[in-house]
């Protein structure tokens, strides 16, 4: 009988030791979400002078007087709520500036949403005014399918849409309303 017992509180114990080993899981994530509110940023920056470099050149340089850290998602993005300045040069050290009065940089696509008189002058004085206008880092280039006007030389090109790289090669306006041409 003693025996018997001592088989018993043997399986018990190692019965009770396996349901606790297989019950247990790793949950240091959710351990560091306590307290944080995924709907809350994780941090917030104010006067902020970012600069992005490509083999020791700066390519970009984003300043803004207030950023929303939101890492903490699954689709992280920093908000830029009172607006970015944008300069972007190029490999002659030419710089095309880009003013938004709001932003969203996602950081799983490398994309720059910009709203709200958006205004993008380039190095040659192209100059192009939309209400929102999408930079693709990655690609370095620029897209919306809102209302734009373009100004290149004499002309101001207004219509819905427009595709270009950065340095404004390749710029189009896709659905033209009309074309201006100014006298000198």
């Amino acid at each position: 009988m003693r025996l018997h017992s001592k088989h018993i509180t043997k399986l018990m114990v190692t019965a009770f030791a396996v349901t606790m080993f297989f019950s247990c899981k790793n949950n240091f994530e959710e351990v560091k979400k306590i307290g944080v509110s995924e709907n809350e940023p994780i941090g917030i920056a104010e006067n902020i002078n970012l600069k992005y470099t490509d083999s020791g050149r700066v390519t970009a340089n984003l300043r803004s007087p207030k950023m929303l850290d939101f890492t903490n998602r699954e689709f992280a993005f920093n908000e830029f709520p009172e607006g970015i300045t944008l300069y972007l040069f190029d490999e002659q050290n030419q710089k095309s500036t880009v003013i938004s009065d709001y932003a969203i940089v996602y950081d799983k696509t490398g994309l720059v949403d910009m709203q709200g008189n958006v205004i993008l002058a380039s190095a040659t004085n192209d100059t192009l005014y939309a209400d929102q206008l999408y930079y693709d880092q990655n690609k370095e280039w620029l897209f919306t399918n809102q209302a734009v006007t373009f100004k290149t030389g004499r002309d101001r090109i207004n219509g819905t849409g427009f595709d270009s790289d950065v340095k404004f090669k390749q710029a189009q306006v896709l659905e033209i309303d009309g074309i201006i041409t100014l006298d000198e």
